[in-house]
């Protein structure tokens, strides 16, 4: 459960390092997000001379969470740190070439599938 202030990994080789949550997009005020859910976050820390520079506000897809979540199979499932791939605003694509650990099997069905044959491992 990704919230307002929670600083995130980059999982992705689009420059940024660290990011800052800043806002929960979806319905009337979402408090948490889960994955496969969009926020917008802060660039606290990057890359020099990358193409996403700090302070840069940007949407970011949650692909890995600590919080365990049930599957419909009864499995729990759970990562070892809150990561975030960065996206293009309108097109939901991943500007990053490159996708770093393992992600979740839900952003398959939360459309995100060029995310999904990026990463090394889909659990």
């Amino acid at each position: 459960m990704i919230q307002v202030e929670t600083m995130v990994k980059s999982a992705d080789n689009s420059g940024a390092k660290r990011l800052q949550c800043i806002k929960v997009l979806g319905s009337s005020k979402p408090r948490y997000a889960r994955v496969g859910d969009i926020i917008t976050c802060a660039v606290k820390e990057a890359v020099p001379h990358s193409q996403i520079k700090k302070s840069q506000v940007v949407h970011a897809v949650i692909v890995r969470q600590r919080k365990e979540w049930r599957r419909k199979n009864g499995v729990y499932i759970r990562f070892d740190d809150n990561a975030v791939v960065v996206v293009d605003k309108e097109n939901k694509e991943p500007i990053g070439t490159r996708i770093f650990g393992p992600v979740a099997r839900e952003l398959r069905a939360r459309g995100f599938q060029k995310i999904v044959s990026l990463a090394p491992e889909v659990l």
